[in-house]
């Protein structure tokens, strides 16, 4: 009898072993027409970066660590056969290959969705250009500010001179329907706006919903609640630049991106389906959440928040 009931225990345990390895499987493989997939992590210098001679570092150099690129979304439409890519980071080129994997196309992509003019967000654009791609018309959207910014600066002005890029006004809280099953809303967010203003957007498929806020000031500061907002949506990729204080040696209220401690804190009264809703990224090379592994990474996993890895699929 004994047995008999060991050999119960033995078959569901493999049953269960099976289960969790399809889940691992199919997570990074769509289900849904339109998804979003994950182009990069790393805050605007990327990882490792320039002139870094710390261990986070050097541990890419010496193979112990994966180069991680510039954060970046990017949106699939299957069934349009169109890609978009949310920021134009200096990894652009490596990034628009990652989407044409996914949807190979003659056109590299249909769209370009920009949140402010800080340099991993939008210098990639230079790839577009006469001395690059030389590429017509590629849609880019972007905040009245922002707009005006690259019609008035050079080299970026000569990108809409020549045709190269043609630029599309968003307004804030504003709709852009992209298709009967993909529509995309800017939301401002307060940072420090010296060329453009910010923006974070929420991206809507057929059945799921996400926001992608990978820059911002503190969470106080905004006139929304990060709470109610993620509460609306499946998914919410935020910006986790630092893990906590002192990790630069700077003043760090010159860059007051929320911490992930402080971030955690908000939703500690929260349901565990609220927090695994949040997916961290947009770190900084110093932050070990930067890191494929790290003890307090799995700390705040295991409290179940996620953190945003290069070549995930998440169904819209």
């Amino acid at each position: 009898m004994k047995l008999k009931h060991l050999s119960l225990h033995l078959l569901m345990v493999v049953c269960l072993v099976f289960i969790q390895s399809c889940k691992n499987t199919r997570s990074n493989q769509p289900t849904s027409s339109v998804y979003i997939k994950v182009l990069g992590i790393a805050q605007d210098a990327g990882y490792p970066q320039i002139n870094c001679r710390e261990a986070c570092c050097i541990k890419v150099y010496q193979g112990k660590e994966t180069k991680k690129l510039v954060s970046s979304l990017g949106v699939i439409n299957l069934e349009d056969r169109k890609k978009y890519i949310f920021d134009a980071t200096p990894d652009f080129n490596l990034q628009s290959q990652l989407l044409n994997e996914d949807l190979e196309d003659i056109k590299i992509i249909d769209g370009i969705f920009l949140t402010h003019a800080h340099m991993g967000h939008y210098t990639g654009l230079m790839q577009l250009g006469f001395e690059s791609m030389n590429s017509d018309k590629i849609p880019v959207y972007a905040m009245p500010r922002m707009k005006n910014y690259l019609k008035a600066n050079g080299p970026w002005s000569q990108l809409v001179k020549f045709n190269n890029i043609e630029l599309q006004e968003l307004k804030s809280d504003s709709t852009v329907l992209l298709s009967k099953k993909l529509k995309v809303t800017p939301f401002l967010v307060p940072h420090r706006d010296e060329f453009s203003e910010t923006v974070g957007y929420k991206i809507e498929g057929p059945q799921k919903s996400a926001l992608f806020i990978p820059d911002i000031n503190k969470w106080q500061l905004w006139s929304k609640s990060i709470v109610g907002k993620i509460k609306t949506v499946d998914y919410a990729f935020l910006d986790a630049t630092f893990f906590k204080s002192g990790e630069i040696n700077r003043p760090m209220a010159e860059v007051p991106h929320p911490f992930i401690e402080e971030t955690v804190d908000l939703f500690k009264n929260e349901t565990a389906e609220t927090k695994q809703k949040v997916i961290f990224i947009h770190f900084n090379h110093t932050n070990p959440a930067i890191l494929n592994q790290h003890f307090l990474k799995d700390s705040i996993q295991n409290l179940g928040f996620r953190f945003a890895k290069n070549g995930q699929i998440y169904d819209l």
